[in-house]
């Protein structure tokens, strides 16, 4: 069974930073990425990374977020800085395998006062 274990949420000032982290159980994964959903609100994509280190941000984070991973340690980290209200949100982690399946992970959430 794959296991996504997040850490690293919590409440910040806006201006702030945080470092999420997600560490999954095997290392079958081709893209990895966070997601977020904020109350009321759809998921949506912040950033992925493939294995071979490709980064694909959303537009509203590009500039602010910074994504990476250690695949030695099955890990992908979200960089956070300057971080705003409006960035409030339950962030989910995604693993990918080469076989299209998804994992999640149950989320850590981001609360940003301002």
């Amino acid at each position: 069974q794959v296991q996504l274990v997040e850490s690293g949420g919590g409440l910040v000032q806006a201006g702030g930073s945080l470092r999420l982290s997600c560490v999954v159980s095997r290392s079958i994964f081709n893209v990895m990425g966070w997601y977020r959903q904020a109350p009321e609100k759809q998921r949506e994509l912040v950033a992925t990374i493939t294995r071979g280190g490709n980064t694909n941000y959303a537009d509203s984070v590009k500039g602010r977020f910074t994504i990476s991973r250690d695949n030695a340690k099955n890990t992908v980290y979200l960089q956070m800085n300057n971080l705003k209200p409006e960035d409030t949100a339950v962030y989910y982690c995604n693993a990918r395998s080469f076989s299209d399946i998804a994992y999640w992970g149950k989320g850590t959430l981001v609360t940003v006062s301002s």
